[in-house]
């Protein structure tokens, strides 16, 4: 399983509070919308295999948090949450193109190829040509069972 925590923080004021005292910067990096495009590179290097990207980045993860087969899988039946996946883009990483709302890039000048293209939750079509199309209240809490992996 591939993971991030996710956790953001702006450089120009909240890291900057860890000036003269290295304990109070905060701990964080935004990675989460960079992370199929830069864990596809293994498949465009060769060193991991197509499905076992779609294992790392879907249904090993929807099966350890109890998710599975609403997650995870497509499916009759499954939630129908699907990424189009452009595997002949190419693009840079930048501050500059990134949705998240942070100031800098962990990444910044890196480029990877493949990208995603669409995104669709639930069946619904909530990212188009990296423009969002989502809206507030279509999230849904997930009733977790117990992990596939412990039963």
């Amino acid at each position: 399983v591939v993971s991030t925590d996710h956790c953001p923080f702006c450089m120009k004021e909240q890291k900057e509070l860890g000036v003269g005292d290295f304990r109070a910067i905060p701990n964080g990096l935004g990675t989460v919308e960079h992370r199929m495009d830069l864990i596809y590179q293994g498949v465009a290097t060769g060193e991991i295999t197509l499905p076992r990207w779609v294992e790392l980045c879907s249904t090993t993860p929807a099966r350890m948090m109890g998710l599975y087969p609403r997650k995870g899988i497509i499916q009759p039946g499954s939630d129908a949450d699907v990424v189009i996946y452009d595997p002949q883009a190419t693009w840079t990483i930048s501050v500059d193109n990134h949705h998240m709302n942070i100031d800098h890039s962990a990444y910044e000048g890196i480029q990877v190829g493949g990208h995603v293209d669409t995104v669709l939750s639930r069946g619904r079509v909530i990212i188009d040509d990296n423009q969002y199309l989502g809206s507030m209240g279509h999230g849904q809490y997930q009733r977790r069972g117990l992990s596939s992996y412990l039963i």
